[in-house]
């Protein structure tokens, strides 16, 4: 077997960024009291907000998502606040962790990891616990591979009158999803994931409802890595920043926004959408499931296959980095070992990348003594691509 390499990188993030990103990176990196470098800011916010479809300004936090998934617990939960966390996954169910650290109590709905979470269920249990302030959902669970459908749990919070915290990292940039279709009080993502950019920064959206709330906590972080507050006037050019911000990061950020509203957000869409599901045809014609109990329920920014009884998921990915030098993903605690991912994210959401994804899963599976015809997988997926408008 020839030595490990990796030529591609079809994992579900960090992503393999787009070469206009990296050659944004690439650019002068100036001091940030430099007028011109405050101007350069305000204009690179500006184009994240136009991104994101918001009114308001979002705030760019100075690392990579968790930064901004922890700072949105400790910001806006307080001390007198109950809880509503949903977990359909490894990542939903640890931002309960976090709440717990700040709440007065915190109360979940979960269901299996291949399962999504019913905005009827979530309305059962907001009409039983009455005192809930706060519901917390992930949209898209990366180590399942599956979607919540945020924009309906949203409209029942927000007749409720709770505030949500949604955690959009792998799904914003990818498919249809926007702060305010989900009533969402914080909205984290980023831009190492569906815009292929690199994993330093987070994008935070933050209605007005939540800086009102997160003003009147005095547990708020201030002065602190952790603080959304030090940062909400800091894209304005006459202001100075908390701390040094990410320069090259930020530069990046620029053009990986630029490349997205220049192709046209539902262009972008379009594109993970039919790669997804020409992967899956693919998958399917070799004899495998999803993992997802519903392909309804399955994100277009990654495909997760159940590993079949008698294969080792390590093996798997090693074999197909060895043989093809092909990156999957693992899957995450209680989905480890039992599932693969494969990412349909920003440079490979092309439609081409799922016959390359099938062919070395397949592949790979065979190597292992696995049986299944890869032929008839690529040819699934092509037929998909082929009838794609």
């Amino acid at each position: 077997m020839a030595e490990r390499t990796t030529v591609f990188t079809l994992s579900t993030g960090p992503v393999d960024a787009y070469p206009e990103v990296l050659a944004g990176i690439s650019r002068p990196v100036r001091y940030d009291f430099d007028p011109l470098y405050l101007a350069e800011y305000e204009r690179i916010v500006e184009r994240a907000r136009v991104a994101l479809g918001t009114a308001a300004a979002p705030v760019i936090l100075q690392g990579e998502p968790v930064l901004g998934l922890e700072a949105g617990a400790a910001s806006l939960i307080a001390a007198d606040d109950v809880v509503l966390n949903l977990a359909s996954g490894v990542y939903g169910k640890g931002f309960g962790y976090w709440a717990a650290r700040y709440a007065k109590e915190v109360t979940e709905i979960a269901v299996p990891y291949n399962e999504a979470i019913s905005p009827e269920t979530v309305r059962t249990k907001l009409a039983e616990r009455p005192d809930v302030t706060i519901v917390s959902v992930c949209h898209h669970d990366t180590p399942s591979g599956t979607l919540n459908p945020i924009d309906e749990i949203g409209a029942v919070v927000a007749e409720h009158g709770a505030l949500l915290i949604v955690d959009a990292v792998s799904s914003w940039g990818g498919m249809p999803t926007s702060p305010d279709a989900c009533h969402a009080a914080l909205y984290i993502t980023g831009p190492n994931k569906c815009l292929g950019g690199t994993p330093g920064l987070t994008i935070l959206a933050v209605s007005e409802a939540a800086w009102e709330k997160m003003a009147a906590n005095p547990a708020a972080p201030r002065a602190s890595i952790l603080s959304i507050l030090d940062w909400k006037d800091a894209h304005k050019a006459d202001r100075p920043f908390p701390f040094t911000p990410s320069v090259a990061e930020m530069n990046g950020l620029d053009a990986a926004l630029a490349l997205y509203l220049e192709e046209g957000p539902e262009k972008v869409w379009a594109r993970h959408a039919l790669t997804a599901a020409a992967c899956r045809a693919g998958i399917k014609a070799m004899g495998l499931s999803l993992w997802a109990a519903r392909e309804a329920i399955a994100s277009p920014t990654c495909t997760a296959v159940a590993v079949p009884d008698g294969v080792s998921a390590d093996a798997l990915l090693t074999e197909a980095q060895m043989r093809y030098g092909v990156v999957f993903s693992k899957g995450r605690k209680e989905t480890d070992g039992k599932l693969v991912r494969i990412g349909h994210m920003g440079t490979t959401a092309r439609p081409l990348y799922a016959t390359l994804a099938v062919t070395a899963f397949g592949g790979a599976l065979n190597a292992l003594g696995h049986t299944v015809d890869v032929g008839a997988g690529v040819a699934a997926a092509l037929s998909v691509i082929d009838a794609a408008p």
